[in-house]
């Protein structure tokens, strides 16, 4: 009996020990997953991986035709979309003046550049406050009149200008080569900007952008405004022609100290000249928060697109 209850465990331990063999054997060696950038979670920069993925996709889309060729060409002479996205949320001040003296627009802002989100302060007083969250607008005022015109709109407005050609790597964005132009002895490659359906509040905008032949770098913004809030499906303002006025480098990227802007005439030169702007203390905000760019406590929530 005990010889039979012997071989009944050596027979069970020599099972176990081939099922474990060949365990051993046939399990696949592990892999480890991919080191993605770790960052502090409250942070707006986001991780390298994420820029790198980004950029991969706009370069192969961008270059795939002629037209995206020369934004493409346009991001990389002003820093480079990968040098844009790594720098954190960026910070401006942006002072619009019409010389009909009608509103001025004179903000400092924040805009994250990777979700679209704006935080504004009066220049005369930081206390007044509006933004964008990525959803909705929003303000946090104790004077009714700090900003007499459109929150919503402006939110977002100034970083378009000053973000050329950056801002034309997203989804929805098509782009069309137009004949060359020559403007103040300088030849320029031209491309228009037009936007899918459903793209932002208003689809219906259009900037046609001059690109140096040689430099590649921006030199005229022409653009309209068709915001919803202020025209009907189909109307818009007349076409706008606007001139840099410098430029400044930080941290390796190439932007506008400032604009004049005209109204375009018939031959599509610039006409009377309506409104001018500056741009400064303009730099890259690295450590700033999300929260800085959410909603403030105490803020009104802005309806509509008025």
């Amino acid at each position: 009996m005990k010889s039979q209850y012997r071989i009944f465990i050596y027979t069970f331990l020599f099972l176990v020990m081939i099922t474990s063999c060949k365990n051993e054997t046939t399990t696949p060696e592990q892999t480890s997953e991919p080191v993605i950038a770790k960052i502090d979670s409250d942070l707006v920069k986001v991780p390298e991986s994420w820029i790198t993925d980004r950029v991969a996709k706009a370069k192969q889309k961008l270059t795939a035709t002629p037209a995206g060729s020369i934004v493409w060409n346009a991001m990389e002479a002003h820093g480079g979309l990968a040098n844009w996205y790594s720098k954190g949320p960026i910070a401006f001040h942006f002072d619009y003046k019409p010389l009909d003296g009608s509103t001025q627009r004179n903000t400092y802002q924040t805009v994250d550049m990777w979700r679209n989100t704006a935080r504004h302060q009066h220049a005369d007083d930081r206390s007044q406050e509006f933004g964008w969250d990525g959803k909705k607008a929003w303000a946090k005022t104790t004077d009714s009149t700090a900003f007499k015109y459109n929150m919503r709109f402006w939110a977002l407005t100034p970083y378009y200008f000053l973000a050329q050609p950056f801002v034309l790597d997203g989804q929805g964005v098509n782009l069309e080569q137009l004949e060359d132009k020559v403007f103040k002895d300088k030849l320029y490659d031209v491309i228009k900007v037009t936007f899918s359906e459903g793209t932002g509040d208003a689809p219906d905008d259009y900037y046609v952008l001059y690109f140096g032949k040689e430099d590649h770098q921006l030199g005229v913004i022409r653009y309209i405004v068709s915001y919803p809030g202020y025209f009907e499906k189909g109307k818009h303002l007349p076409e706008k022609f606007m001139e840099l006025q410098g430029t400044t480098t930080i941290n390796g990227i190439t932007l506008s100290t400032g604009y004049h802007t005209h109204w375009l005439q018939e031959d599509e030169t610039p006409g009377e000249h309506i409104t001018t702007i500056t741009v400064d203390d303009i730099s890259f905000q690295p450590s700033a928060k999300k929260s800085y760019l959410q909603v403030p406590e105490g803020a009104t929530i802005l309806e509509g697109l008025k």
